[in-house]
C-alpha cells in the first residue's frame, strides 16, 4: 500500500552505504552529501541504478562542457536526486511490467512535483531541487510539469534531461528492451529539432526539446565510455589468448599421452600436463574449460567488433 508522505519521510531517513559504491566517491565530494544520497536506498533497484548512471553521465557532460568543479559537483548531486519523487509513486505504476496507460502516465509525471516538495521541505535537499523539478522540461515548452521554455529552465536541468533520456533509452526496463547506442543517440539528436506539438506562438517553438550543445558533448561522452570498454575488453581478450595458448599445449600433450605406448612416455606427458594445469583444472574437466574459454574468446571478439562499429556509426552522426 502507498505510504502517506510523513510516513515515507521517516522511512527514507534510514541510512545506507550507497555513497561508497558511487562515482561521487572518486570525484572527492564531501561526506556531507551522504544524507542526500542515503535517500536513494529507499528507491526500487532499477530507479536507484538509473539515478547513479544519470549522475555519472551528468558529471562527464559537465567536464566536457568545461564547467567549474563546484558547478559540476552541484549538478552531479542534482542528478542523483532527479528521480527522488518516485518514492511517492505507487509501485503498481512505477514497476508495471507493461506500457503505462494515459492515466498511469499522468500519475508518473507527478514525480517531478513530489520530488520538488520533498527537497523544499528539507534544508539539506533544498539546494538540489532543480534536478527533481525541471529534468522533464523541454526547451520548446513541450515538457512538464510547467511547460517552461529554454530561458526559464535551469542549465543543470537541461544537462540532466539529456543524461536521463540517454540512460532511459539504452537500458532495459520492465516494459521494454534496450535499444542500440547509436539508435538512442539518433532519437536524442532528433529531439534537438523543432517539434510538431511545440507552441506556435513562442520564439522557442523551433528550439527542439534538447540543448544541441549538450547533445554534442553527449556523443563525446559516449565515445569515451565505449573506448574505455574496448580497452577493458582488449585486456580480457589478451588474457584469454594466453589461456587458449596454454590449453592448446595441454591438448597436444593429452593427445600424445593417449597415443603413447610406453609407460615412461605416458608419465612424461602427464608430468608436463600437470605443470600446465592451474588449480581447479584437471584432465577430467579440461575439455569443458577449454570449450568455455573458446566461447568466451569468440564472444568478446564479437563484442569488440560491435564496439568499433558503434564508434564508427556515432562519428557519422550530426547534431
Amino acid at each position: 500500500m502507498h505510504l502517506p508522505f510523513i510516513s515515507q519521510m521517516k522511512e527514507i531517513k534510514r541510512t545506507f552505504n550507497f555513497y561508497d559504491q558511487t562515482y561521487l566517491k572518486s570525484y572527492n565530494l564531501d561526506q556531507s552529501i551522504r544524507y542526500q544520497l542515503n535517500l536513494l536506498d529507499s528507491l526500487d533497484i532499477y530507479t536507484r541504478k538509473h539515478c547513479e548512471s544519470v549522475a555519472t553521465i551528468t558529471c562527464n557532460l559537465c567536464r566536457k562542457l568545461r564547467l567549474s568543479k563546484g558547478f559540476t559537483e552541484y549538478c552531479t548531486i542534482c542528478a542523483y536526486l532527479h528521480d527522488i519523487g518516485k518514492l511517492f509513486i505507487p509501485s503498481s505504476v512505477l514497476q508495471k511490467p507493461a506500457k503505462l496507460t494515459s492515466e498511469e502516465y499522468e500519475i508518473m509525471k507527478k514525480h517531478t512535483t513530489l520530488g520538488y516538495k520533498l527537497c523544499i521541505k528539507d534544508s539539506k535537499l533544498r539546494p538540489y531541487h532543480a534536478g527533481a523539478y525541471y529534468h522533464h522540461e523541454a526547451l520548446d515548452g513541450t515538457g512538464y510539469p510547467q511547460g517552461l521554455v529554454k530561458k526559464d529552465i535551469p542549465y543543470e536541468a537541461q544537462i540532466i534531461r539529456v543524461a536521463d533520456e540517454y540512460d532511459a533509452l539504452v537500458n532495459k526496463r520492465q516494459y521494454k528492451s534496450h535499444i542500440g547506442i547509436t539508435d538512442a543517440l539518433k532519437i536524442i539528436i532528433e529531439n534537438t529539432k523543432p517539434s510538431s506539438n511545440a507552441p506556435k506562438n513562442s520564439k522557442y517553438s523551433k528550439a527542439g526539446k534538447n540543448n544541441k550543445n549538450i547533445v554534442k558533448k553527449l556523443l563525446s561522452v559516449v565515445i569515451d565510455d565505449i573506448e574505455y570498454e574496448i580497452s577493458c575488453t582488449i585486456d580480457y581478450v589478451k588474457d584469454l589468448e594466453k589461456d587458449l595458448d596454454r590449453f592448446k599445449k595441454i591438448e597436444t600433450y593429452i593427445n600424445k599421452k593417449n597415443s603413447a605406448k610406453k609407460q615412461k612416455d605416458i608419465d612424461y606427458y602427464k608430468q608436463y600436463i600437470n605443470l600446465l594445469l592451474l588449480p581447479g583444472e584437471s584432465e577430467e574437466n579440461f575439455s569443458n574449460i577449454y570449450q568455455d574459454a573458446q566461447n568466451a574468446y569468440s564472444l568478446r571478439k564479437n563484442i569488440l567488433d560491435n564496439l568499433y562499429k558503434e564508434i564508427k556509426n556515432i562519428k557519422k552522426l550530426n547534431v
